[in-house]
């Protein structure tokens, strides 16, 4: 009975950028396989560099073992998602292995990057752009 425990065993954690909210579940296995919304990390993100940064907190951790990573990832860009899901693995990654928040840390992988689109006011036709100003 105590095997099929382990073997259910998943570290759940949230990753956020912008306004993007990733749901990262890694759970320790024999193989490694990369799941994003239900698709292969290679069929959700199409760019190399989307690819990288998602999976850049494994690299950076030097973690050797196998993780089966699912991702529920919603709402921003490509690239705030691919943030997010670098944010979250890192979380999880810290979860399941202590030792490796030095490093993360160090990449700037676990601090929520508070920067996000500023906001349209009002007279102005971006959030600081003005119109042309005139004399007469």
């Amino acid at each position: 009975m105590e095997a099929t425990e382990t073997k259910n065993k998943y570290i759940e954690t949230v990753g956020r950028r912008k306004t993007a909210i990733a749901r990262v579940r890694v759970t320790e296995a024999g193989k490694n396989s990369f799941l994003v919304n239900g698709a292969t990390l290679d069929d959700f993100f199409k760019t190399s560099e989307q690819r990288k940064i998602a999976t850049e907190a494994l690299t950076v951790a030097g973690l050797s073992q196998k993780f089966v990573v699912t991702v529920v990832v919603r709402g921003g860009g490509m690239n705030s998602q691919a943030e997010a899901v670098r944010h979250g693995l890192s979380r999880a990654l810290v979860e399941f292995e202590s030792t490796s928040r030095k490093v993360l840390k160090a990449a700037k992988f676990l601090k929520r990057d508070p920067r996000s689109k500023e906001r349209r006011k009002f007279g102005l036709k971006k959030a600081r752009k003005a119109p042309q100003w005139s004399k007469r």
